[in-house]
């Protein structure tokens, strides 16, 4: 092959690879946006654009259930991100530090098989659980679902962590009196810190999204943002729904944004 045909093929081979990237970014990202853009759309069709307004964004703090469903949502994913933060970070630390210990295969497959599970089993099974001990489902039974499942995303995300500190500054504040307590909780909790955050985000960030799970565990007067959601767009998309929508989108990524900063400046300060 010629100089200049295989200069053709590589730019070709160049420009074919960023137009497949721009036709995957496309694909996830443009409908999101065309959703934000028709949040502000003036007519109740959101499909036919008729002007410029916010009024959908008035209606919707107008709109009681859809805000009580809003205070459930964030109540359920902090609780449950909190609680699940908690476990998963004590389960990562017993499989890095013990890794011998009986029942070590059953108690890692316990953590890893809701990773791979069908939600609808595990929402089933939750619900035979809380009906075979008599509770009564609502914010506290989503709670612990939403645990359940939550620290198993945080065990997998904290492990690596735990596996790869550096062993001598745990021995080395040991040697200088620390308990093992204090030092699990002035040396290695901070270490770890970054991917506990990770876990804690992820696990929100799930709780948020979660849909099948809540459905199964939730009782009345503990509906969350995406039953609501689903709820009204089996009945028609109204333009309260991209209103609510966007704002979600934006309350994420401003979490994203903000736990990206929290580690770059924890970072910098490690080193």
């Amino acid at each position: 092959m010629s100089a200049p045909a295989r200069l053709s093929s590589r730019f070709a081979h160049r420009y074919a690879h960023r137009l497949v990237l721009l036709a995957g970014f496309g694909f996830l990202y443009v409908p999101i946006i065309l959703l934000i853009i028709f949040s502000f759309n003036e007519s109740r069709l959101v499909t036919v654009w008729a002007g410029f307004s916010t009024r959908w964004y008035g209606a919707l703090f107008k709109n009681e259930q859809m805000l009580s469903s809003v205070w459930n949502s964030l109540v359920l994913a902090l609780a449950s991100a909190s609680l699940a933060t908690i476990l998963g970070t004590l389960a990562a630390y017993g499989l890095a530090r013990t890794p011998r210990f009986k029942g070590r295969m059953i108690f890692a497959a316990m953590i890893y098989a809701p990773l791979v599970m069908p939600e609808v089993i595990s929402g089933l099974a939750l619900l035979l659980l809380f009906v075979a001990l008599d509770l009564d489902r609502g914010l506290p039974t989503m709670i612990m679902a939403h645990a359940s499942i939550g620290m198993c995303f945080v065990t997998v995300v904290v492990q690596p962590r735990f596996m790869a500190m550096d062993r001598s500054l745990i021995e080395a504040a040991m040697d200088l009196g620390a308990t093992p307590l204090s030092t699990f909780f002035s040396i290695t909790l901070p270490l770890a810190f970054p991917a506990i955050q990770s876990g804690f985000l992820l696990a929100m960030m799930l709780s948020l999204d979660d849909l099948v799970i809540a459905s199964f565990t939730s009782g009345p007067g503990s509906t969350t943002l995406p039953m609501r959601i689903y709820s009204q767009v089996r009945l028609g998309v109204t333009p309260e729904v991209n209103a609510i929508s966007a704002l979600l989108i934006g309350v994420i990524a401003f979490a994203l944004l903000a736990g990206a900063l929290l580690r770059r400046r924890t970072h910098a300060h490690a080193h």
